[in-house]
């Protein structure tokens, strides 16, 4: 079952405004940026696709354009550490750099074409963000995975979704090679880490790769993603999404929901393998121009989340309730300097952790609720006032009803 979803929607530019911060009662609160309240996000939202686009050449190239005529202030698009000394900081033009030479890696080395399918399988390392702009440049269809997954579920993967290439690091080919002759579509394998017989090693030919690279032109309706639902009612199903449902449909969380502008920092705590990734890491803050703020940490350590939060500029921090759960359990020594919005989405947030989070940080929790299948479908806008037990208003692009019981007589 594949379903095709051709969201529609348009970057509606609106000055932001100086976020303006209250404190009252050991509380913070801050005003929206991109919007006055709920009802001028419904007003001003208009929708609109171009026949063609590109996430990579619209939006990406053109912040590199702003960093060069000096119109955007210097700022990384990405901001990645290890925890153990080790950081990555890449400004949009290096960014488009690299990722231009992934793009030619994936077209030559690898042989794929565009519309081909490749299925990505990373922890959470720069290399990851460089495949996914690298594939939107090439028209190749992006697949990702996460590394919890088995040997069966990668054949599982395989076979339905007929990837021509597989992307992985060192640790995982083990298990690819296992099953990968049950694959018969599979015709190319790579390794980001180590070398292995029989795999393309993507360090060296990065090192060889040009960096000129024109970007394809792909159409708003082309495909551009497939990711794999989580299989809650049986086997995973393929959730295709086009260029234009996350280049330009995720407007809507990043513009109003997580309300981000290019002053802003955001911090998402998903595994690289799920949609929220997508969402969160790669095209709500690069649509608005922010910066993404990425940490290595293979396993989830609460005193590692509170002390990066502590000890680097973000501002916006995206997680799912079972993270701060584990949060509001620690000593809340430090203040976060830099943190203005914190939200969630993923499963309902429990409303005593939302107390306990806002006693300890004065910020509240803003959720929001959406599919692998959608974007943003409701959410808690800032100046909403949040009622434990609701997922907030419906975005604008969706009309959202809630259907009376059937009666039984």
């Amino acid at each position: 079952m594949k379903i095709l979803l051709k969201v529609k929607h348009l970057t509606n530019h609106i000055t932001p405004r100086i976020c303006a911060r209250f404190i009252s009662k050991g509380q913070t609160f801050y005003s929206p940026q991109n919007f006055s309240d709920y009802e001028d996000i419904r007003r001003n939202y208009k929708l609109h696709v171009p026949e063609n686009f590109n996430f990579a050449s619209d939006i990406l190239d053109k912040w590199t354009a702003a960093e060069k005529d000096g119109s955007k202030k210097p700022s990384p698009a990405l901001w990645w550490i290890n925890g153990e000394g080790k950081e990555v900081k890449w400004s949009f033009d290096e960014l488009g750099f690299h990722s231009r030479k992934v793009a030619n890696v994936l077209s030559d080395a690898c042989d794929l074409k565009p519309g081909d399918r490749v299925i990505v399988i990373l922890p959470r390392i720069p290399e990851w963000w460089l495949l996914n702009v690298a594939c939107i440049r090439a028209g190749i269809v992006i697949i990702p995975g996460t590394t919890q997954l088995t040997a069966k579920d990668i054949l599982h993967r395989l076979q339905k979704s007929e990837a021509k290439c597989i992307i992985t690091s060192q640790e995982l080919s083990p298990a690819i090679d296992s099953i990968s002759n049950q694959a018969p579509l599979l015709k190319t394998k790579m390794t980001v880490t180590g070398t292995r017989e029989g795999w393309l090693s993507f360090q060296e030919l990065y090192t060889t790769a040009d960096d000129n690279h024109t970007c394809v032109r792909t159409r708003s309706t082309d495909p551009m993603a497939i990711y794999f639902t989580s299989g809650t009612t049986g086997f995973p199903k393929m959730a295709e999404h086009s260029h234009c449902s996350h280049g330009l449909g995720l407007t809507i969380p990043g513009k109003y929901w997580l309300d981000l502008t290019p002053s802003d920092m955001i911090w998402n705590i998903s595994d690289p393998g799920w949609v929220k990734s997508a969402w969160s890491c790669i095209f709500c803050p690069w649509i608005q121009g922010s910066s993404v703020f990425a940490h290595y940490m293979p396993r989830f350590d609460q005193t590692v989340v509170l002390k990066t939060l502590t000890n680097y500029p973000i501002t916006v921090f995206c997680s799912p309730p079972t993270a701060y759960r584990m949060l509001v359990l620690c000593d809340f020594t430090s203040k976060f300097k830099s943190l203005q919005h914190c939200v969630s989405s993923g499963e309902p947030m429990n409303p005593q952790v939302m107390e306990q989070w806002k006693e300890n940080t004065g910020l509240d929790i803003y959720e929001g609720y959406g599919q692998t299948e959608t974007d943003l479908i409701c959410g808690t806008f800032k100046g909403m006032t949040i009622k434990p037990g609701s997922m907030g208003k419906a975005a604008p692009c969706y009309d959202v009803q809630v259907p009376l019981p059937t009666q039984v007589v």
